[in-house]
């Protein structure tokens, strides 16, 4: 093959690719509610302009069911991640530290992970909160419908009746977090300690 046709070709696939990236993007994204271009932003909206409900639904990574419905009455951070991104690692403690807090869920969607890679993820960083396998981009799907997703990690803080407080795209500081999860409804007070197991001294 000639110097010429291999210089074609290759430009040929740089095409397709870009054709192909432009494809998979969110037609209406710049139109979306909310739609914002800078990574670490966040958008909030007042009651009564929040988009939503939020209808969610799947197969979290143990293969149980799991729908935002059932988790009415608390502020949710529903948040994209996968394994191997730095921001996703960086606010993983954080959001740790927030699914423990009264009236505070976490749901994530694991967007491109095996299960095997997701879960070791979870036990690195010691999560409890359940996560969907969002492979099959169903899942980011649901939450396109009514903002933009953009980046991950993307959180949507959804408030106690299922609709869209707040938005944030990229990395979001633990401060900042906690204060769209109070603005959303929720508490901001740690969850109790346990009470320090008895010691043979203690026992009547």
């Amino acid at each position: 093959m000639s110097r010429t046709a291999r210089l074609a070709m290759l430009f040929a696939i740089v095409i397709a690719v870009v054709l192909w990236l432009a494809a998979c993007a969110p037609p209406d994204a710049a139109t979306s509610p909310g739609y914002v271009s800078g990574d670490g932003a966040v958008t909030e909206w007042e009651v009564g302009s929040r988009p939503g409900p939020l209808a969610l639904t799947g197969v979290d990574l143990d293969g149980n069911a799991i729908d935002l419905a059932g988790f009415r009455g608390e502020v949710v951070i529903v948040t994209t991640w996968y394994a191997s991104c730095p921001p996703c690692r960086a606010e993983a403690p954080d959001l740790v530290e927030l699914d423990a807090l009264d009236g505070v869920s976490v749901l994530g969607i694991n967007t491109r992970d095996d299960v095997d890679t997701a879960k070791a993820f979870e036990r690195t960083f010691s999560v409890k909160y359940p996560s969907l396998d969002g492979a099959d981009g169903t899942a980011i799907a649901a939450l396109q419908g009514l903002v933009a997703v953009r980046a991950v990690p993307t959180a949507l803080i959804i408030d106690k009746d299922g609709y869209v407080a707040a938005r944030s795209v990229g990395r979001i500081e633990a401060s900042t977090l906690r204060s769209l999860v109070d603005a959303a409804g929720g508490s901001v007070t740690a969850a109790p300690a346990a009470a320090p197991p008895a010691t043979a001294g203690d026992v009547p």
